[in-house]
């Protein structure tokens, strides 16, 4: 009796857990941010990197188009897009970039400023990744296009490829 109730709870309980990972599984939900494209840009000040300077929504409003992109010195996918960044800040004639630095070491993230190059008119830093989170970031790199109302056109999660810098291209002309 002992016996067969114990191979019916560890049958209940195998069950249990096959049926969750199943419905884990076929579950559709991805974290997505579309929501946000369209809505405007919440108030934020961070320092600055490297000057004595905030960063915040009223240096956007200065320029016409501002892609306000997400990095770290660890992150490899951020080496990834680093050329296209490069790119957007020679040719995008309409365009700002914003690099806040997520959770890094100043002194690393100078360096790979140094190592790859800036193509950022204005670096930030967010060292505990808190100001970051508001923007709905939560993982690097990802960037968000903004125009000078402060409204959110495009969110770009994970590296910038040439489709995407083509995109930045044409819709910051």
């Amino acid at each position: 009796m002992k016996k067969t109730f114990l191979k019916l709870i560890l049958f209940a309980l195998a069950i249990f857990i096959i049926g969750t990972f199943y419905v884990g599984l076929k579950k559709t939900e991805i974290y997505d941010t579309k929501n946000l494209i369209g809505t405007n840009l919440d108030n934020f000040t961070l320092n600055s990197l490297n000057e004595d300077l905030e960063i915040n929504q009223e240096l956007i409003k200065e320029n016409q188009y501002n892609l306000i992109n997400f990095w770290a010195s660890w992150c490899g996918p951020c080496r990834a897009e680093h050329k296209y960044l490069m790119n957007l800040n020679r040719n995008a004639k309409n365009l700002k970039l914003i690099g806040i630095n997520f959770k890094d070491d100043k002194k690393n993230a100078n360096k790979f400023l140094s190592k790859f190059g800036d193509p950022y008119h204005y670096s930030a830093a967010d060292s505990e990744g808190k100001v970051s989170i508001n923007f709905g970031v939560y993982g690097i790199p990802e960037s968000i296009l903004v125009d000078n109302n402060l409204k959110i056109i495009k969110k770009f999660i994970g590296p910038l490829n040439q489709d995407e810098y083509k995109d930045i291209i044409n819709l910051t002309k």
